[in-house]
């Protein structure tokens, strides 16, 4: 099986379904298993490699929904696992949760 080496989290400050909602639960259990969590803030200088990583890998349009996580593999390959719900926190929530019991953070 191939370790995860890292997690990526398009997000913005302002936005209640990036924080906390999902930044902070991803970094906790990223933390958990000794992976890194690289931050891209869509309202800072990040915002070049936060549109090229969801462009790539993720659900991309000009105005994308924001989070946006990803998980990158050892051997270098990067998966989208979670978009934000427009539908409402309390459905981004529970994605987020189902996220997190998947085998994605399962001790590796």
């Amino acid at each position: 099986m191939v370790k995860i080496k890292g997690v990526y989290i398009v997000y913005a400050n302002w936005c209640p379904h990036c924080v906390p909602t999902t930044v902070q639960p991803v970094k906790e259990a990223a933390e958990k298993l000794g992976i890194p969590v690289h931050l891209y803030d869509i309202d800072t200088d990040d915002e070049v490699k936060a549109d090229e990583l969801v462009k790539k890998y993720g659900d991309w349009t000009p105005d994308y929904t924001i989070p946006q996580v990803f998980v990158e593999w050892g051997d270098g390959e990067i998966k989208h696992v979670l978009t934000g719900r427009r539908e409402g926190l309390v459905f981004t929530r529970k994605a987020v949760d189902d996220l997190l019991k998947s085998d994605y953070f399962k001790p590796q």
